[in-house]
């Protein structure tokens, strides 16, 4: 694994999934409160939802094989070989507004979502 943390070019991302200042400071604010640094910010896609995937965003320790993890400043995201085809070029964000809050995935590859908000094919 290689800690592209020094690098200058956070760009270069073996998985091509790109985190916002906005959510990496959420997910270290998150990981403090938690009291843990073994954790790590997993994003995958998995069958389901009502247009055949869905995104899968949560806190994980393991790594697996074929995982790819990029350091965005202190903050680690990993993917699975599966779903990185699907989530390349994926952009994550925090949003914390009054119509919306949450984390949000803009990810160029969906044909389209239903109305769940949380699944593409």
């Amino acid at each position: 694994m290689t800690d592209t943390a020094l690098s200058p070019d956070l760009q270069t991302r073996p998985h091509g999934v790109g985190l916002t200042d906005a959510a990496a400071a959420k997910v270290k604010s998150l990981l403090d409160q938690e009291g843990r640094d073994d954790l790590r910010l997993r994003v995958a896609v998995q069958p389901g939802g009502c247009s055949g995937l869905i995104y899968q965003l949560y806190f994980d320790e393991r790594y697996l094989e074929g995982d790819q993890a990029v350091d965005f400043g202190g903050v680690e995201v990993i993917v699975d070989d599966m779903s990185v085809p699907y989530l390349d070029g994926a952009n994550i964000d925090f949003k914390d507004t009054i119509a919306e809050q949450g984390f949000t995935i803009d990810n160029p590859n969906a044909q389209g979502s239903c109305a769940c908000g949380d699944s593409f094919h």
